[in-house]
């Protein structure tokens, strides 16, 4: 691989990583604010953190994605990224990113669920750009993907009961 492919997919997987890891940082301080029952003014200068370091993350991956897909063409690569399962997993990950978290803004979907979508995506992600998740189907993906987030949205609404039940 050339020098500008591996740089390419490096801030891929950086990207994937940081929205990773701000997802997991936003549901912590959710669960904290959630434990006194408001967000203060630190927790809120918190909270915009978290929301730069998504929308950075989200931003590197998009580029590094498109970088790949540019850098394969110009160098005439067999198999090109945009005609492979692999690319529109991706892809679809990130969009289903965008749009729970614009959904999420707009308070059209419940938050427990909305954030437990872009916690899964982000973190599939993440697992996908680093080789981590088995090579499935597209479609054994998505069900992987429903399922997974069934069982975050069941854990995180189970932290925000013992969060909200133990108030001091």
């Amino acid at each position: 691989m050339s020098t500008p492919v591996l740089l390419l997919f490096f801030c891929q997987a950086l990207g994937a990583s940081i929205g990773a890891f701000s997802a997991v940082w936003s549901e912590i301080a959710y669960l904290r604010a959630a434990r006194h029952g408001g967000v203060d003014a630190a927790e809120r200068a918190h909270l915009r953190v978290i929301a730069r370091g998504l929308r950075f993350g989200m931003f590197i991956f998009l580029l590094a994605s498109l970088g790949l897909v540019v850098v394969a063409y110009r160098l005439q690569a067999a198999p090109q990224p945009a005609l492979s399962a692999g690319y529109w997993t991706s892809i679809t990950l990130a969009l289903i990113v965008i749009g729970a978290s614009w959904a999420l803004s707009r308070r059209r979907i419940a938050f427990a669920l909305g954030s437990a979508i872009v916690f899964t995506a982000w973190w599939f992600l993440a697992y996908f750009v680093l080789g981590w998740l088995p090579s499935f189907s597209f479609g054994a993906i998505a069900a992987f993907f429903v399922i997974t987030t069934a069982i975050f949205y069941t854990l995180l609404q189970y932290g925000h009961f013992l969060a909200t039940r133990t108030r001091p």
